[in-house]
């Protein structure tokens, strides 16, 4: 059985990442976040490293928001399951970031 890591298998082959792209993602708080309208590659490692969300909730993200910015990258160790919905943990909500987490596109 194959082991998945960042949406690519351990085989080397990889998941329908297209199938992400327009699911809506929420906070495990049960907030809204946005839609998925591509992901972040690794292409080296092989691994997922973001998502990039479009339609985001301006109310939650208004502090992050420069000029007419409409989109924003979750990282992607912030997922914490993907089903019909994505769920990410509720730090975006905090949005307590260290420099190295890129959140806004």
């Amino acid at each position: 059985m194959d082991t998945m890591h960042g949406g690519l298998r351990s085989d080397g082959g990889l998941e329908e990442l297209t199938t992400l792209v327009g699911r809506e993602v929420y906070s495990n708080n049960g907030v809204y976040v946005g839609e998925v309208e591509d992901v972040r590659l690794d292409v080296d490692a092989k691994a997922v490293t973001g998502l990039a969300l479009g339609e985001i909730n301006a109310d939650l993200l208004a502090g992050q928001l420069e000029g007419g910015q409409r989109g924003a990258i979750v990282p992607y160790r912030w997922v914490r399951s993907v089903g019909d919905v994505i769920i990410v943990s509720d730090v975006v909500e905090r949005l307590g970031v260290d420099n190295d987490d890129e959140v806004m596109a």
